[in-house]
């Protein structure tokens, strides 16, 4: 076992062992994170428009912040955009998300230091929750690969913008990029069916062990596999 796994391994065992308390203390954990939250965000123009100061209990929180979509947020997200800083949360964001919908046209969505870990933890925490409960950490010596837009980011009001998927590829570990495809260059290309082709010819005869990214993009990458190698399964393709 390598001295990689064998540190692993510990975390592995450590992270699984969280995740069992927090699922114990799920309610008392929430209410702790609410009053965390609202306490950081006291100072912003948000939590001031929204009387933070006030906010004591969870009743407090859905009186005083109503629900609400993307145009009432746009005010906000406009002068974070333009620079401004403490606006929905302390400081500037380090990303934003830049997304299409069906409504509202391009939507600008802030992801700061403190929500960063949660994109690239979470889905490291079940990764090293499933090594603990299965034993099984030799998906640690394949090849990974997370199907992304494009890492290429722009600049919004001095903020890095693109897609979240993009974004996210700039914040993986170390310990994981050593293994990741496909290369850099090649997940910048904007055209997707370009893009999949490259990718497919990049993984193919790679001891690929894990293979993640939106459904729709791992769907197709898998059907072009298979067109490609004639095959029935993609496990007759990366056994």
């Amino acid at each position: 076992m390598s001295l990689r796994t064998q540190i692993i391994r510990l975390a592995a065992a450590y992270i699984s062992r969280d995740i069992n308390r927090w699922k114990k203390n799920a309610v008392s954990d929430q209410l702790k994170i609410l009053h965390d939250l609202v306490k950081s965000g006291r100072k912003t123009v948000f939590g001031k428009d929204h009387h933070f100061d006030k906010i004591d209990t969870y009743d407090d929180f859905k009186k005083l912040v109503p629900v609400r979509d993307y145009e009432d947020l746009r005010p906000y997200i406009d002068r974070m955009t333009k620079g401004e800083k403490d606006i929905l949360w302390p400081g500037r964001p380090r990303y934003f998300a830049k997304t299409s919908g069906t409504t509202s046209g391009v939507k600008y969505i802030p992801i700061t230091d403190d929500s960063m870990p949660n994109h690239i933890n979470t889905a490291r925490n079940a990764m090293f929750n499933y090594f603990n409960q299965s034993g099984n950490f030799t998906v640690l010596n394949g090849k990974l690969i997370f199907l992304s837009g494009s890492p290429q980011l722009e600049n919004k009001g001095g903020i890095p913008t693109g897609r979240l998927s993009g974004i996210v590829n700039h914040e993986i570990p170390a310990w994981a990029k050593k293994n990741q495809l496909p290369g850099y260059e090649t997940n910048c290309i904007e055209d997707w069916e370009q893009k999949l082709d490259r990718i497919v010819s990049e993984t193919l005869g790679q001891p690929m062990s894990l293979i993640s990214g939106i459904p729709p993009w791992v769907q197709m990458y898998y059907e072009r596999l298979l067109e490609r190698t004639g095959k029935k399964t993609v496990r007759e393709v990366f056994p």
